[in-house]
């Protein structure tokens, strides 16, 4: 009796800090990992590293956990108040603050493990990414810029595979890690937008919030960056009709976004925001098969 209690207190701890770190919902993780991995194929020239792959796809999981771990003990007091995000762990009791402190600290250093494993230049600059991803959560309560934190944190990843797989961190590098910033500003507004009327009612501020009316001009502006930024790197890189292909692919995907966010509606808000992974797998299928067939 009492190993059959033990075995459901432990299964109901695991499934609270499951929901906790949003292992349900794994869009996030994916929009950290797509950036990361553009970077990786091309700095590698088609050929990583597999050990990196590795390292970075799992870290990548790991640290987006861990952020979402202290970015619901920085939200603890809001997050009741918003529809959204009622029903998250803190709020509801299923898991204390301390314990998602104590889940973020974890894994980081799970995630700082697997770094040691590369070299120098990358522990070095493992550092700075723990600190972006644990400032970013408080952001929200003194700019209205914290979708641009979130694209610093989400895009670290870049310059720190450029630097594993390479040993430096690459010019190409730097120019997808404003890539990642400017495509996570261009997201996470679409979904504030889908929080708005809420984070007005509780002085959360957010870009949604700020570009007010223009909200739908600036992301899709953002968006079109990126997508110019990426054929940028494709016609200097030499890349042919297959990553092509998967940019016009691309491109239609944005333009359903568009077609979404021009309503305002939240729940069209919320849809757009899923179609950003849909995004950045087809950028990253059109490259992966474009070295392919090389």
């Amino acid at each position: 009796m009492r190993a059959s209690s033990t075995n459901t207190l432990i299964h109901d701890r695991v499934y609270h800090y499951a929901r906790l770190v949003r292992a349900d919902k794994p869009i996030g993780a994916a929009l950290l990992l797509w950036p990361m991995l553009w970077t990786l194929w091309i700095v590698s020239d088609g050929k990583p590293d597999w050990k990196v792959l590795l390292v970075f796809v799992v870290g990548t999981f790991m640290m987006r956990s861990a952020g979402c771990a202290i970015n619901d003990y920085a939200d603890r007091e809001i997050d009741g108040s918003v529809e959204r995000s009622r029903n998250r762990p803190i709020v509801t009791g299923a898991v204390t603050p301390k314990e998602a402190v104590m889940v973020a600290v974890v894994l980081s250093l799970i995630s700082f493990l697997l770094v040691l494993t590369m070299n120098k230049l990358t522990i070095a600059l493992s550092f700075v990414g723990v600190g972006l991803a644990f400032l970013y959560p408080f952001t929200k309560r003194f700019t209205y810029w914290p979708q641009l934190f979130l694209g610093l944190a989400f895009g670290w990843a870049v310059p720190m595979v450029s630097a594993a797989q390479t040993g430096a961190v690459q010019p190409l590098a730097w120019l997808f890690y404003f890539v990642a910033i400017t495509w996570a500003l261009a997201y996470d507004t679409i979904y504030a937008m889908v929080d708005r009327t809420d984070d007005i009612k509780l002085g959360v501020k957010s870009t949604a919030i700020l570009f007010a009316d223009y909200d739908v001009v600036i992301v899709m502006a953002l968006q079109c960056i990126v997508l110019l930024l990426v054929t940028y790197v494709a016609v200097t890189t030499g890349a042919g009709w297959v990553y092509m292909a998967g940019l016009l692919t691309a491109s239609l995907v944005l333009f359903r976004q568009w077609q979404l966010i021009r309503t305002r509606d939240a729940s069209a808000c919320f849809r757009a925001f899923l179609l950003n992974n849909h995004m950045g797998a087809l950028l990253f299928l059109g490259l992966f098969l474009d070295y392919i067939v090389r």
